[in-house]
């Protein structure tokens, strides 16, 4: 017999499951903080080079073997699709990597010191809400926040929804005294559809502070985002929590994707005089 210790533990789980469940399937609706892209482990890399170092284990973290291979062998609730329906959801799922994209627009040389803006603009993701971030490198275990490195974020970066109108609601979120200048965000809004071939565009403008010593300075963005949810095949439906991911919580249906490794040159302020 189990003891009441147990017992209790148990009811505490269940109880936390739903809300747990519906947390990274539907972004981060309750963290409006800096993040890295180690906390989305259950997420799927798309390139090996993104875990460098990691040796046998970065095979395994890549999408065809840390998702897809779990579809097609009709792992847990993948087993409910027959194997034609495994195999087209795959197909769909590859549409939504296929376009699913980051690019990170900036000026390649800045003051020190400076203010500047940065633009992170994405397409694709399942949806109904994306993320993204600045770090300081292409690496799922060892990027941090671009912070880190000596850019300062200044004030509250706007996002620009799929509708092309600006989100304010999840970053309001966050207390104001707080200081909502972080290099994390959620996008709301999104819907892409893999069957119809239709994908959410949205956009992110950073404002950055440039440090106050001259040199180069890394700044890579980075996208979090789902597939399952663009098509029938992929998700099923919560009579509380809507649309859920057939891999559920634990799948590996979600992406981190990074933009190319870039750099900017922080020159001397205008007028300053070499030592």
């Amino acid at each position: 017999m189990k003891s009441r210790k147990s017992i209790r533990l148990l009811s505490a789980l269940v109880l936390l499951a739903p809300s747990v469940g519906s947390a990274y399937p539907g972004g981060t609706p309750d963290f409006q903080t800096d993040v890295a892209p180690f906390c989305a482990a259950c997420h799927s890399s798309v390139a090996e080079e993104h875990l460098e170092g990691a040796g046998e284990r970065a095979r395994k973290e890549v999408i065809d073997q840390k998702h897809l291979a779990a579809i097609l062998a009709g792992d847990k609730n993948y087993a409910d699709l027959s194997l034609a329906d495994r195999e087209q959801l795959v197909e769909h799922i590859r549409a939504v990597d296929a376009n699913s994209k980051i690019v990170l627009e900036f000026p390649p040389t800045v003051a020190a010191g400076e203010d500047f803006q940065v633009t992170l603009k994405v397409t694709g993701g399942s949806g109904p809400v994306v993320a993204v971030a600045l770090v300081d490198r292409a690496h799922r275990w060892f990027a941090k926040p671009a912070t880190t490195v000596g850019w300062t974020v200044v004030g509250s970066p706007t996002v620009i929804g799929p509708d092309g109108q600006p989100q304010a609601k999840w970053l309001e979120r966050r207390p104001e005294r707080f200081g909502r200048n972080i290099t994390f965000v959620n996008i709301e809004g999104v819907e892409s559809d893999a069957v119809a071939g239709k994908w959410s565009s949205s956009q992110v403008i950073f404002t950055l502070k440039a440090p106050a010593v001259p040199g180069d300075y890394p700044l890579v963005g980075v996208y979090f985002f789902g597939t399952e949810k663009a098509t029938p095949l992929g998700y099923s439906v919560h009579p509380l929590y809507g649309k859920t991911p057939r891999g559920g919580y634990t799948g590996k249906s979600g992406r981190v994707k990074f933009t190319d490794a870039h750099v900017i040159t922080v020159n001397p302020p205008a007028g300053a005089v070499s030592p």
